[in-house]
């Protein structure tokens, strides 16, 4: 029954650019879309539908053959339920999670992650599959494993992390033929700047208060 779901996600539903765009394609762009606008708002329903949104892009992803963003979507749904938790229950003394900063010691922190995790996962991709695209695919994994950290937290920098792995995603998926995910992540970037604009506000008002 699974597989049969699975197959009838998988068919077509338009051509874009001469490429088939699959159900779970437009699946993922409605989630991912809606998702991104939740975040942005600070609105906690961001997670489940985000949590939806990465069941899609597995799927989408494993058979595109960018096997570290379809692993990615597993991670994913962890930090969504961590990060579910935290923007309720992760302030103080069990308070609502308020909008931060990142600290030196945490910059330090994500910067020697970022390099570690890119240079480990870049060799695994190499050697442990037929990936086509090692590093972009290890670039953006990390940057958005880096980014979903910083948002379960609220850290106004990760909305940079996003932005920097969007840039890279957009040619990506073009490349992959995946063009509605592709145009989706061009519309990421401008929620993206919204959802930066609206945290950095939402902090100053914090601090004058």
């Amino acid at each position: 029954m699974l597989d049969s779901l699975l197959d009838a996600l998988r068919t077509t539903a338009f051509t874009a650019f001469g490429a088939p765009t699959s159900w779970v394609e437009v699946i993922g762009f409605v989630t991912g879309a809606l998702c991104v606008y939740l975040v942005a708002r600070q609105n906690a329903w961001n997670w489940p539908i985000g949590i939806a949104n990465n069941v899609a892009f597995f799927a989408l992803f494993i058979t595109a053959g960018l096997y570290a963003d379809a692993w990615l979507q597993v991670i994913y749904v962890a930090l969504a339920l961590y990060g579910w938790w935290a923007w309720l229950r992760g302030g103080e003394r069990g308070t609502h999670l308020p909008v931060s900063r990142v600290t030196r010691p945490q910059w330090w922190g994500l910067l020697a992650a970022g390099v570690a995790g890119t240079v480990v996962l870049t060799l695994v991709l190499e050697h442990g599959t037929d990936s086509a695209v090692p590093l972009p695919d290890a670039i953006t994994t990390v940057l958005s494993l880096l980014a979903t950290w910083g948002q379960a937290r609220k850290k106004v920098e990760s909305w940079w992390l996003w932005i920097t792995a969007d840039v890279i995603y957009v040619p990506l998926y073009a490349y992959k033929d995946l063009w509605l995910t592709a145009i989706l992540y061009v519309g990421f970037l401008a929620l993206c700047v919204f959802g930066l604009r609206s945290w950095s506000a939402r902090l100053r008002a914090e601090v004058a208060a």
